[in-house]
């Protein structure tokens, strides 16, 4: 393909919209996984006394544009609890119930991922 000088400047930007197009396809891919697997980490992690907190954990999709996607990982109708058992509480009576942490380590995992995919997907085109 015989690019004259007058054209080089137009065939690069059209070059990098397509590279930008991609990679934003990718990125939003890598977003929803790492969604994904932060709702199944916390779901098995969480603390099980009837299970309804474990199960009512999803992702919704917060914001999306055309070049960049924002999901939330909450909990459906338990949300009330999540801070509560996440770092413990005082007791009515006096005292304290213990932590049982399990949203910050599915955090950082999800971080960690996200950087993985992310660069695993720009890195391959």
């Amino acid at each position: 393909m015989a690019t004259k000088i007058d054209n080089l400047a137009q065939e690069i930007m059209e070059g990098l919209k397509e590279y930008a197009d991609l990679a934003s396809d990718d990125v939003k891919k890598a977003v929803r996984k790492a969604g994904n697997e932060v709702r199944k980490e916390i779901s098995a992690s969480a603390p099980a006394d009837t299970g309804k907190y474990a199960k009512s954990w999803t992702v919704k999709k917060t914001k999306e544009t055309s070049n960049s996607l924002e999901v939330t990982v909450h909990s459906k109708n338990r949300y009330q609890l999540a801070h509560l058992l996440e770092h413990g509480h005082a007791k009515r009576g006096g005292g304290r119930v213990a932590a049982r942490p399990h949203i910050a380590q599915a955090e950082q995992n999800a971080v960690e991922t996200l950087e993985t995919e992310i660069s695993r997907a720009l890195g391959g085109m």
